[in-house]
């Protein structure tokens, strides 16, 4: 499976970004006032929105900016295609977990979906960018005896025993996609770009 590209890092992002956690639920509702809800997603999807206040269209101006960053974020947006492709975003208040449990051995399963917490609520990571640590009842393991398998698998070379508990040190991003096919950038003065907003939501990259 190929790696998407990453969103490029630019010091012109500014103050406020936005998240957006959304189910889908399907609501029937009855003449008494009773209702039926059933639950169409597990997980939620989320939408960012981002503003930039600030992108460089020269490669010396500006250089705090970024040298060319209009260029780089317009490019990265142009090769995707809009809404076609998708890209890897790293929210950097929620891309690393340590000691993360991912799951409790059965002596037969080899494969577990790394996961991550958030407060009392536990989900499936899109794409695990990064893997320091694994370990079983809190002993670090081998290197050889796993794997990493994108996008966010793990496999053991042998199945944990049953009521082991396997948890893992990882870093993760969020696959996602642009939410229009068209992006409106604004020069408002020469050489001095600025998107007051990107919008784009999460893919699911598993089932």
């Amino acid at each position: 499976m190929t790696t998407p590209p990453s969103l490029p890092a630019l010091p012109g992002l500014s103050w406020s970004r936005k998240k957006k956690p959304a189910f889908s639920t399907r609501v029937a509702s009855h003449s008494s006032g009773r209702e039926v809800r059933v639950a169409l997603m597990s997980y939620p999807l989320y939408e960012f929105e981002a503003n930039y206040s600030g992108l460089s269209s020269s490669a010396s101006a500006f250089a705090g900016l970024g040298a060319s960053s209009l260029q780089s974020l317009m490019g990265f947006f142009l090769q995707l295609q809009g809404q076609f492709g998708t890209f890897l975003y790293a929210d950097p208040d929620d891309n690393t977990v340590a000691g993360q449990g991912i799951g409790v051995g059965d002596g037969s399963t080899t494969v577990f979906q790394f996961s991550r917490a958030l407060g009392g609520f536990a989900e499936p990571v899109g794409w695990v960018t990064a893997l320091s640590n694994v370990y079983l009842n809190g002993v670090a393991q081998s290197g050889s005896s796993y794997s990493l398998a994108p996008p966010n698998t793990l496999t053991f070379t042998a199945a944990p025993e049953s009521g082991v508990v396997v948890s893992a040190d990882f870093s993760y991003a969020f696959q996602c996609r642009f939410v229009d096919d068209d992006m409106e950038f604004e020069e408002f003065m020469a050489n001095l770009w600025k998107l007051e907003s990107m919008k784009f939501r999460s893919v699911k990259s598993w089932l």
